[in-house]
């Protein structure tokens, strides 16, 4: 579990209180200052990871990781005070998720998740 102060001075918006790894659910568990609060499963972190490897390179996008239904988090790290940079047990630890982009994800999970699945579906590749 992460906690955070009250310093919004970087973001200028709602603040990360809590960041909880629950590994038995696979999820990670946000709360902010503004009551948000909300979940992320693990795949899906590591599937949109803000990272050149999920992104693409140069502008063309790369077809969407595959076999991370049981990805894991290894452990996370603060980058300042505006990300967190976190490990996955496939050895993935370049993505740095700063606090808007996670409550966006947390947000947005269901839909994403969808988008994921559709891209999978399409590219001919399996979550397992």
């Amino acid at each position: 579990m992460m906690g955070f102060g009250s310093d919004k001075s970087e973001m200028g918006s709602a603040w990360p209180l809590e960041l909880r790894f629950d590994k038995k659910q696979g999820k990670l568990k946000l709360a902010y200052d503004d009551g948000f609060k909300g979940d992320i499963p693990f795949e899906l972190l590591r599937v949109e990871s803000p990272s050149a490897e999920t992104r693409g390179h140069g502008g063309e996008m790369p077809p969407p990781p595959a076999g991370k239904k049981s990805v894991g988090v290894t452990s996370a790290q603060p980058v300042g005070r505006y990300a967190v940079c976190i490990e996955f047990d496939d050895g993935h630890a370049t993505g740095l998720y700063t606090w808007p982009y996670l409550r966006e994800l947390a947000a947005d999970a269901k839909p994403r998740m969808k988008a994921y699945l559709d891209r999978l579906a399409e590219a001919g590749l399996s979550r397992d």
